[in-house]
């Protein structure tokens, strides 16, 4: 543990130094822990065209869709190794469990492999953690082991202790995931949460985070903090350095 720790703060600093000089190879290779989100609401079917064939092209990890896109995402991207994902309860998750429950049904039913839910915040709020617990309980069961589950810490509303606490109830629910969400508050994904996160997660639970990733140096930062996947609009200028 103490040498892999070393070789993220060495590798955290190289890669600093480098900045836009680091080499273009590096900067395709994080193409894989990329997912090309396609999640604005004026998002059109050309838009999903076009950002089905970038991940593709450039062999990100999936594409992020609304539920409306689910089934043309999948026939695009059958065969090509890229991975379809989709939203559950976004962004408020204050929808009822059954409702979410259904949003993941006919998600999985459609194609989506890769299922980004929204913890039950507002009971959260009210102190109701165990009803959070319940709630994304019964998100996981449903999704059966056929959809990766991300839950959505959506840290920017959360006091410290609901922090721990939503955290906490992720990983005993088996979430594959923990998504730290920055929609509601327009923050900037930083070094900081993840490493927070990490700490109270321990190792096994994955980490993905969003919120204005635009370039390698930051997603370089990122994964050097403990996270694995990075929820982006900016991808193919990630990949490219364009």
């Amino acid at each position: 543990m103490d040498i892999e720790k070393i070789v993220a703060r060495v590798t955290e600093e190289v890669y600093a130094r480098l900045g836009d000089r680091a080499p273009q190879e590096s900067a395709s290779a994080l193409a894989g822990t990329i997912e090309h989100s396609l999640l604005n609401p004026d998002a059109s079917a050309d838009t999903i065209r076009k950002g089905c064939e970038e991940a593709a092209k450039y062999g990100f990890a999936n594409v992020c869709v609304s539920p409306y896109y689910v089934s043309m995402a999948a026939g695009l991207l059958r065969g090509s190794g890229v991975a379809v994902c989709t939203v559950a309860g976004f962004p408020h998750g204050a929808a009822s469990t059954k409702a979410k429950c259904a949003e993941i049904r006919e998600a999985i039913m459609n194609g989506a492999t890769e299922i980004d839910v929204s913890m039950m915040f507002v009971a959260i709020k009210s102190g109701d953690f165990e009803g959070a617990r319940k709630d994304l309980r019964e998100m996981i069961e449903v999704a059966g082991g056929r959809a990766k589950i991300k839950a959505i810490y959506e840290q920017g509303i959360l006091t410290d202790e609901e922090k721990v606490k939503a955290l906490k109830i992720a990983v005993e629910c088996g979430a594959d995931f923990i998504k730290i969400s920055n929609a509601l508050t327009g923050k900037k994904a930083c070094v900081e949460d993840v490493k927070f996160v990490r700490s109270v997660i321990g190792e096994k639970t994955l980490i993905k985070i969003d919120g204005g990733i635009k370039d390698a140096k930051t997603v370089r930062e990122l994964i050097a903090a403990g996270a694995q996947r990075f929820g982006c609009s900016a991808s193919v200028k990630i990949v490219t350095g364009e």
